[in-house]
């Protein structure tokens, strides 16, 4: 009797002329653009300013690809490097093959040049990205559908994938977990977990990013396990297993750390938004009318004394009085009761 079940595409690619279109690749891009697309929103709700999301992510993306496929190569140095095998596949990204865990850290080191440039602290753009990172995850997991990998053991579940058999590489025929699918989900989860946590304890100071790692390890440590593509073990576990665990106690010890020392979330994420923000245009406003942050204002020209200008042969308002016997002026302002000179 058959049994229901998820088909996979029968191919990967789509030829548009010449030019290839790839699934994995489309994935990929739309995640970029959802995760862009969410971070702008919270990074402006934080403060910012509209388009810094993107205008570092134009770092962060092209680190992280880098650092994916990097991760990935050098974890699965066998697929490319074993006997029998062509090196040149190692570059060959659009086939599928990126780490999550070398993408976040090399992507880390654009985001850093990027915020470095733009003076603004890592840990408040990676707070205001991480749910968006969450969801181009669960967007970029189809592109293993597309591929027809990273499936999980053998099940007759109604939501089974079905894998068409690949003797190239080694593919059976049948149908198994779809861990794409799990993990797919569980990112949703995850991004819909870091948002409620963000507005509900006011996460900050790196602390929402440390969340979504936390939880993501958590579901893609089950996903391992389930997963039968070849990988290297330590200890009986796979080394993506081990990798989750220790993220997941660093991301904890990290929250509980940060929440201890620098407790709230930033005031100022971006100090160009906040020059060209509100604040400034009351301080502004402040500073037109002669107080500007507290200080008091100039006092109008109107009320500042006046030095009197001195005439040729006039002497000045406070000179002193004539010697005894001599003549006397009047009162202020009154002239002088003999001319210079004259005697009496």
């Amino acid at each position: 009797m058959d049994i229901a079940y998820i088909p996979s595409p029968s191919t990967g690619v789509i030829h548009l002329g010449p030019v290839p279109l790839r699934g994995y690749a489309f994935c990929i891009i739309i995640g970029v653009f959802a995760a862009v697309w969410l971070g702008n929103r919270r990074w402006i709700a934080r403060g910012g300013r509209a388009g810094t999301v993107a205008d570092i992510a134009v770092w962060a993306v092209p680190f992280g690809l880098v650092g994916g496929r990097l991760y990935h190569v050098i974890t699965d140095y066998q697929l490319y490097f074993g006997e029998g095998r062509d090196w040149v596949n190692a570059f060959k990204i659009w086939e599928g093959g990126l780490g999550i865990w070398g993408a976040v850290a090399l992507g880390a080191v654009g985001a850093w040049i990027g915020c470095r440039r733009r003076g603004i602290p890592l840990p408040a753009w990676a707070d205001a990205l991480a749910p968006g990172l969450a969801v181009a995850q669960a967007i970029g997991r189809w592109g293993n559908w597309f591929n027809q990998e990273l499936y999980g053991k053998a099940t007759d579940l109604p939501w089974a994938l079905k894998i068409d058999a690949d003797p190239g590489i080694g593919r059976v025929a049948g149908t198994y977990h779809p861990t794409f699918l799990y993990e797919s989900l569980w990112c949703l989860g995850v991004a819909a977990l870091v948002i409620w946590a963000d507005r509900r304890f006011t996460l900050g100071h790196g602390r929402a990013f440390a969340l979504y790692v936390a939880a993501y390890t958590v579901g893609r440590f089950w996903t391992e396990y389930l997963r039968v593509d070849d990988a290297h073990h330590v200890l009986g576990l796979r080394l993506n297993g081990w990798t989750s665990i220790v993220l997941f106690l660093a991301a904890v010890a990290y929250m509980i750390v940060s929440a201890k020392r620098r407790p709230g979330r930033e005031t100022v994420v971006e100090p160009a938004a906040a020059e060209d923000g509100p604040g400034a245009e009351k301080a502004a406003k402040v500073e037109k009318a002669g107080s500007v942050a507290g200080k008091p204002a100039a006092k109008p020209v109107k009320e500042l004394s006046r030095k009197p200008v001195k005439k040729p042969g006039e002497k000045p308002a406070d000179a002193p009085a004539a010697p005894s016997g001599g003549a006397t002026t009047g009162a202020a302002g009154d002239a002088p009761a003999d001319k210079p000179g004259k005697k009496l």
